[in-house]
């Protein structure tokens, strides 16, 4: 039988024409450009200490170039600004900042419920978020600022440091303007109330959580930038601690159940002020439990002028977005409703003196202006250093994610490594400024986008609104119950909660996913939320690592007339090759599933030579028995022998393995695959492999699978598992061929 030219070339037979050097793989792959000739022309490349000596210098050198390049890379709105079109942009984006602007301040007030914080600091945090991002982020459309997930963490760390400071965490309310300006400004106004020092000052129950909110900011900024040294512009802050290598595993499913877990925490923390009720906030595990037990065990403290408030802000609240949804098209601008119900209630609340007549929990006075600024407080920074870690492993991963997200859907580019910088620095900043931990929000950018935004002058218009509010308006939410505000937080959470609906789509598209979000979703809600993202991040590494360990594996027949061999059990109308069997194994064979592999085989192929060995082995003993015992009845020769060689035969002679979606292969499962050789060998089967990639290639030759200096490559390596087959029937055929000639 005679091969085609181009199929029944094997690959190692062209392999053979090249030297048998260990090192031929690596030097099949160098560049092409790189020359290897020894007489090239050109300058020596620096040796030694004055090629180091030259980088040294380049590296502290200083020019006019280099310090343009510096900025530019550190503030890219020097690049973009002056570049900017007047008449085409400006309408969209003051549009679309005051519009953000105008929903940043009820959502600044009412995270901070969540934060455990004053309203006022709300508003600073927007502020600064919003003017740094503007100097130095790429996204033409990411919302920087106050984010529902990052509050609720902020508010954990903060009530557990409070509880250990010895604050009672049950207070409605504490002197909050004088306990500010005592950190402060060093006066000793305080009454009998409870103090600790912090940096020298005695400082209250609301100035200790604001200083423990802005060391935690300061360090989540800290882990988020580090100094790198960038080939093109120099030396400039990067991120830290390589959080971009940790984000590679927050998945989307991971990162979607993450956010509804958390969704639930933030619901449960704000129930309690939907019904007036004075519960302190639980430390430790198990939040959402045991938040609802004593929710329903003070059920009959139940305010009811919160809980009438509540009801009617809520139904105004989803009417809205419900109406926004609705008529998206039609509607040129979101509706308000969070600043109609906030200016409502306030109104309200302040004609009616609910405060005064029921006992209804108000806001309190937010003062005008700002306050100085101040250090973030060193002798907090070990006790909260752990906690910073997730809060900057999340708010990075959510920047990036929608500033890619926003960048492919509107035809531009951003910069990871920039918008780490970016984030960064939107945090440590503002931890002098009295801030707490900010992150983009999608709510906020997706408004941004559909109101016309351009470019990030939205952020800074969104800035001067909430800079309006600080200077002049900021007195006039006292009276705003807390209930109004949860109300806020609560509906807000709509998007979150609504993935439960995404459950069976999630399952039948993909199930590893589904059981990826439904873990993470109950580890968060029911555990905490910090070792919610901790059990995401393994559950699907281990995952991975089961897909590794469980691959799928098949036989493989082939398409008609064609070179194409598929899975028999994916594909119809498929004809096995006769006398042969083609195995593939789709994953890493490597020392975690080497066992799998041969499972696989053995299954697949029907036969697996140890056991095939030792039944041919009881049958040749089987044989000789009975041919004893005939030889001692009548003294004639039988035929044991043949009966025994026609027992042996198999119904193929040839197993090809198609490594093509083998990745690598390591020590392990280069020695599985030797063995594998000759375990069949033993049994009269050849093996032969197919399809394999350069790296397995030079694994299996350095571990000599072929032989030693490869002398048996031309005949057990092939392109491709339609040259495999054709070599397989042939020297099958030239086996039978020389048999019969032997036995003539």
């Amino acid at each position: 039988m005679k091969q085609r030219e181009d199929d029944g070339v094997p690959l190692g037979r062209q392999l053979r024409s090249l030297p048998p050097s260990r090192d031929h793989g690596r030097l099949r792959r160098n560049h092409p450009g790189v020359a290897a000739s020894p007489g090239a022309a050109g300058p020596a490349a620096p040796v030694g200490g004055h090629g180091a000596e030259s980088k040294l210098k380049r590296g502290v050198s200083c020019s006019v170039p280099r310090v343009r390049s510096t900025l530019t890379g550190l503030f890219p709105v020097v690049r973009w600004l002056p570049k900017y079109k007047l008449r085409e942009y400006i309408w969209g984006d003051v549009m679309s900042g005051m519009i953000v602007g105008i929903i940043l301040v009820p959502q600044a007030i009412a995270y901070c419920l969540l934060a455990g914080v004053e309203p006022i600091y709300g508003l600073y945090t927007s502020f600064y978020a919003n003017i740094i991002y503007f100097l130095m982020g790429t996204s033409r459309h990411v919302s920087v600022g106050i984010f529902s997930l990052m509050s609720l963490m902020v508010g954990q760390v903060v009530d557990k440091e409070l509880f250990l400071a010895g604050f009672d965490l049950n207070e409605d309310s504490s002197p909050t303007v004088s306990e500010v300006f005592n950190a402060t400004l060093g006066a000793n106004l305080t009454s009998q109330v409870h103090t600790v020092e912090l940096m020298g000052v005695p400082c209250g129950k609301e100035c200790y959580a604001i200083g423990v909110a802005s060391v935690l900011t300061f360090l989540a900024g800290i882990y988020q930038v580090k100094e790198e040294l960038d080939p093109a512009g120099g030396a400039v802050l990067m991120a830290v601690f390589r959080l971009g290598f940790v984000s590679v595993f927050l998945s989307s499913p991971m990162l979607d159940g993450f956010a509804t877990g958390a969704s639930f925490t933030i619901l449960t923390v704000q129930a309690k002020y939907l019904l007036g009720l004075k519960i302190p906030r639980h430390q430790g595990y198990g939040t959402v439990v045991i938040t609802w037990i004593n929710i329903f065990s003070n059920i009959h403290k139940t305010n009811l002028c919160d809980l009438i408030t509540s009801a009617i802000c809520i139904s105004i609240l989803v009417a809205g977005k419900e109406l926004q949804e609705r008529y998206k098209d039609r509607l040129k601008i979101p509706l308000p409703t969070e600043l109609v119900v906030v200016a409502g209630a306030t109104l309200a609340s302040h004609y009616g003196q609910l405060n005064l007549r029921y006992s209804s929990s108000v806001s309190g006075h937010i003062p005008t202006g700002f306050i100085p600024p101040q250090v973030p407080s060193f002798s907090l920074m070990p006790r909260v250093a752990l906690d910073a870690i997730p809060l900057a492993v999340i708010s990075f991963a959510f920047t990036v994610s929608l500033s890619e997200m926003f960048a492919k859907k509107n035809g531009y580019t951003v910069r990871p490594n920039q918008e780490m910088l970016a984030i960064g620095f939107c945090n440590i900043i503002p931890s002098f400024f009295h801030c707490f931990t900010t992150s983009a929000a999608l709510a906020k950018t997706m408004v941004k986008d559909s109101t016309g935004c351009q470019t990030q002058v939205s952020s800074l218009i969104s800035a001067l609104v909430i800079l309006f509010i600080l200077l002049f308006f900021a007195p006039l939410f006292y009276d705003l119950q807390k209930c109004v505000l949860a109300c806020i937080i609560i509906v807000s959470l709509r998007g979150a909660l609504r993935k439960f609906k995404d459950i069976p789509a999630k399952w039948r598209s993909s199930r590893n996913d589904a059981v990826v979000w439904l873990v993470t979703m109950a580890a968060t809600a029911l555990i905490s939320v910090e070792l919610g993202l901790l059990v995401g991040i393994v559950f699907s590494m281990i995952c991975i690592i089961f897909k590794f360990q469980n691959p799928k594996a098949s036989l493989l027949g082939r398409v008609h007339d064609s070179q194409l061999y598929e899975d028999v059990e994916e594909y119809r109308n498929l004809t096995p090759p006769p006398g042969v069997r083609v195995f593939r194994f789709q994953a890493p064979l490597y020392y975690a599933n080497k066992d799998v592999f041969l499972r696989s085989l053995y299954r697949a192929v029907g036969v697996e030579p140890f056991a095939e060995l030792t039944r041919r082995k009881k049958e040749e003993k089987k044989a000789a028995s009975l041919s004893l015992k005939h030889q001692k009845a009548n003294g004639a020769k039988t035929n044991g022998e043949a009966a025994v060689q026609l027992k042996t035969e198999l119904e193929f002679h040839t197993v090809v393995l198609d490594l093509s979606a083998v990745p690598f292969v390591d020590s392990s499962g280069v020695s599985t695959v030797k063995g594998t050789l000759k375990e069949y060998k033993d049994i009269g089967v050849s093996v032969l492999l197919a399809s394999c990639n350069a790296s397995v290639i030079d694994a299996m030759r350095e571990a000599q699978v072929f032989g030693k200096n490869d002398k048996d490559m031309s005949s057990l390596l092939f392109h491709t598992v339609h040259a495999a087959v054709l070599h397989a029937n042939a020297s099958f055929a030239e086996s039978q061929s020389s048999l019969g000639d032997s036995e003539v």
